[in-house]
């Protein structure tokens, strides 16, 4: 594990700049795959977990380098879970076009009516060290709120203007990025990576 350079099997620049400053302590320098001429992986998998795998495995065989992934989304407790891993492309089930807003319109019109407003945002991050990792390194981070009647707040991306966090009595959108950031469910699942990494694959140094 020389230099401790490892693929991002994402080409989202700020993804890369949040987890970057998230595993500088440990030494890791994170390289987009893009930079590396890796185009992305399918993702046909109905979980995170497997969908994250398959993403890492496939840029760890094309660089021979160690990977990182990760898949997110939002479960809804109303609808058993869903949309999951369908979340990025919500909108397109019911004709809209794909995009962060109109994702958010689909959403609050598929509930409209309901009273279990109950949902959560799930991050699930992998890494391997080569695409035939026996123990890849596997966590999660999730944060539980709930779906508002309309959208709150200007800050922040995805259904983040849609999903109140009790513990702040705020949207996401609401919260100031560096807030959101280390108290969002990638920021959780990235510490729980991060301690993983430390106590398995760097621990002797």
């Amino acid at each position: 594990m020389t230099g401790h350079t490892l693929v991002l099997a994402s080409n989202n620049a700020g993804k890369l700049a949040e987890l970057q400053a998230m595993f500088a302590p440990l030494g890791v320098r994170l390289i987009r795959q893009a930079e590396l001429g890796i185009p992305e992986a399918p993702e046909p998998h109905r979980t995170f977990v497997e969908n994250a795998l398959a993403k890492a495995r496939h840029a760890s065989a094309a660089s021979g380098l160690p990977a990182l992934a990760d898949d997110a989304g939002l479960c809804v407790e109303a609808f058993g879970g869903l949309p999951g891993v369908d979340t990025a492309y919500y909108a397109t089930q019911f004709g809209y076009e794909k995009g962060d807003a109109h994702n958010v319109r689909a959403l609050l019109e598929q509930m409209r009516g309901i009273t279990d407003r109950r949902a959560a945002m799930v991050s699930t991050l992998v890494a391997v060290r080569s695409p035939q990792d026996p123990e890849p390194l596997v966590a999660t981070g999730r944060v539980s709120g709930r779906i508002t009647e309309a959208p709150q707040g200007h800050n922040g991306f995805g259904f983040d203007p849609v999903m109140w966090i009790p513990a702040f009595g705020q949207t996401f959108a609401q919260l100031p990025t560096e807030v959101k950031n280390a108290h969002s469910h990638r920021g959780r699942a990235a510490q729980a990576m991060l301690e993983l990494m430390r106590e398995r694959w760097y621990a002797d140094e």
